[in-house]
């Protein structure tokens, strides 16, 4: 079922479009990245998903309501983390939490039980008389979170949640995500650090001037763009005529060695067979062999004609 459905929506700013036919449907339980550079369209399209801006044209169907129309059934059963920490530094971590508790109509015995259960989720317990100006980058990070979260939603927002932390916190935090969806929420990540999208997400919709250019799970959108892949083989040592060998076999386009490896540029899915038998005639040991495939960087290089960086 896709607990989000966007179709054809637009929106611009001014003379700006900052987002361009822009069409995503998400199913229920999924962890979907949304990837992309600074300005690409993430937070936009976050922002009229919620109608923060509405769309100027185009349909927006969350839960199966209609949005703008359904806007408050919907939001009662979402959560936001923001990209910029959303807190108040008059109250103390605690009390932070406990009013968003409360903005979701818990009365105030049940938030405070809310509020225990997400200090304990994002590890926040023993800062919890502290208020925001004394939490470190990472801290104040995992406060955000609690925020969004207190309520139990069932879809989740997280925009860029680990901008400007530090490792450990980083950590932490990519691990209280990957708990909540475990739990059963659905969550929609935004990001331009490629390798926590890699490590986090289910399906990525690549994101550039505000269209959506390619979208699938990992595999399918290094399969858009690979054409060939590289066989890595750690040897022993040559034989004269092994070189030789493995460049006439069918569908191997390069070999290259470089002590102690042999990397052999073969077409997409070619059986490996053929290599073994090489090297087994040649009698070369050899003590590994992996095949590269491309990493999402190489996909967005692809598919942008640059850098995510850029």
């Amino acid at each position: 079922m896709s607990i989000i459905a966007l179709d054809h929506v637009t929106k611009r700013f001014g003379e700006t479009i900052a987002l361009n036919d822009f069409s995503l449907h998400v199913e229920a339980g999924e962890l979907f990245g949304l990837l992309g550079p600074n300005g690409a369209g993430k937070t936009t399209a976050i922002s009229v998903m919620l109608n923060l801006y509405p769309a100027d044209s185009g349909t927006i169907q969350i839960f199966d309501h209609s949005m703008p129309k359904d806007e408050q059934t919907i939001k009662r059963r979402v959560g936001i983390v923001p990209q910029h920490v959303s807190v108040y530094d008059q109250l103390t971590v605690f009390e932070n939490i406990q009013f968003f508790a409360e903005l979701y109509g818990f009365k105030p015995a049940e938030a405070k039980q809310k509020t225990v259960a997400a200090l304990d989720f994002v590890e926040l317990t023993a800062h919890q008389k502290k208020r925001p100006p004394e939490l470190s980058g990472g801290l104040l990070r995992r406060l955000n979170i609690a925020c969004g979260i207190v309520h139990e939603p069932e879809l989740i927002f997280m925009d860029e949640p680990t901008v400007a932390i530090d490792p450990q916190s980083r950590n932490t935090i990519l691990e209280n995500i990957r708990e909540l969806n475990r739990r059963g929420a659905t969550i929609i990540y935004t990001s331009h650090y490629m390798e926590e999208v890699e490590m986090l997400c289910d399906r990525v919709a690549i994101v550039d001037e505000g269209r959506i250019i390619a979208e699938g799970t990992q595999d399918e959108l290094k399969d858009q763009v690979m054409t060939l892949e590289t066989a890595r083989i750690k040897v022993d040592a040559l034989t004269p005529g092994l070189l030789e060998r493995l460049e006439s076999l069918e569908r191997v386009k390069k070999v290259d060695y470089e002590e102690p490896f042999l990397d052999v540029s073969l077409e997409k899915d070619t059986p490996l067979a053929p290599l073994l038998d090489v090297l087994h005639d040649e009698r070369v040991r050899f003590t590994s062999i992996t095949v590269d495939r491309p990493s999402l960087n190489t996909v967005f290089l692809a598919l942008t004609g640059k850098t995510l960086r850029e």
